[in-house]
């Protein structure tokens, strides 16, 4: 059996779940979640999801956030406990495109925010982006059902 056929490859239509708490302190002066922290709670699952990147990514190899954005559907209220998840819409030569929704624990299906983020992979010395690696991709599709 070749390595090729053995490797999990990450498709369209995987979902990446990370689960996190909301802090007293993400609240803003009107009584919500900050819309700013809706940007960090999605970076923290790509941190997640990416698995601090040096652990499957060579030091000279990196994950760039190229595109990021929102729309702001519902207000989180603390106490909450957010989901964020993660759907790759589109794998490029090099990029990844997740459709991001943020929801909360209390309220699965109920989307508070829905956005885009666009990751590739970069030369960590140029910024240049790069091919996703066999061995890149196959890590993600650990993480993504």
């Amino acid at each position: 059996m070749s390595t090729e056929s053995s490797v999990a490859a990450l498709k369209e239509g995987a979902v990446f779940k990370s689960v996190m708490p909301v802090r007293w302190g993400d609240m803003d002066a009107v009584g919500h979640v900050n819309n700013t922290l809706y940007f960090r709670y999605v970076e923290e699952a790509r941190a997640q999801c990416f698995d601090a990147e040096n652990v499957f990514f060579p030091n000279d190899r990196v994950p760039l956030l190229a595109h990021a954005s929102f729309d702001f559907i519902k207000s989180v209220i603390y106490p909450a406990t957010v989901v964020v998840i993660m759907t790759v819409t589109r794998l490029g030569r090099s990029s990844l495109t997740f459709d991001v929704v943020i929801e909360t624990q209390d309220e699965p299906g109920v989307a508070y925010a829905k956005g885009k983020n666009v990751v590739v992979a970069a030369e960590r010395s140029s910024g240049q982006s790069s091919p996703w690696t066999v061995a890149e991709l196959s890590h993600l599709a650990r993480f993504f059902v």
